[in-house]
């Protein structure tokens, strides 16, 4: 699949996110479903793993899933691969790094704190 917009976005550089983009990819991992297909994808690492594999992992209708992997994929968190009859989903690892990044960019970064950045 190609990449999306908010994928892009992230994986350039966490300077290079918008307050939007960064809200649109944590409200997708806000869903305890999504969340759960994107630890299960972290998991298993560059591998990724097949779509089947992930139903029967963590229990979910086949149309569930679909509508939860979709979400994941617009938000540039996860990409798919098709191989054969084999459809392989992957975790983003730069998008999400990216996206801690973006989140700690300017931690510890306020008037008056005094802890040497040790919050890092």
């Amino acid at each position: 699949m190609s990449s999306s917009p908010a994928h892009s976005a992230i994986a350039n550089a966490a300077d290079a996110l918008t307050l939007g983009t960064a809200a649109a990819a944590l409200e997708s991992l806000g869903n305890p479903r999504r969340l759960a297909v994107f630890r299960l994808l972290v998991r298993a690492g560059t591998e990724g793993a097949p779509v089947g594999h992930i139903q029967q992992e963590l229990d979910f209708a086949a149309s569930t899933l679909t509508h939860h992997i979709s979400h994941l994929v617009r938000a540039g968190l996860v990409r798919q691969q098709r191989e054969g009859r084999v459809l392989r989903c992957f975790a983003e690892f730069r998008t999400m790094s990216g996206l801690l990044d973006y989140l700690m960019a300017e931690c510890c970064q306020g008037a008056g704190s005094d802890d040497g950045g040790r919050c890092r």
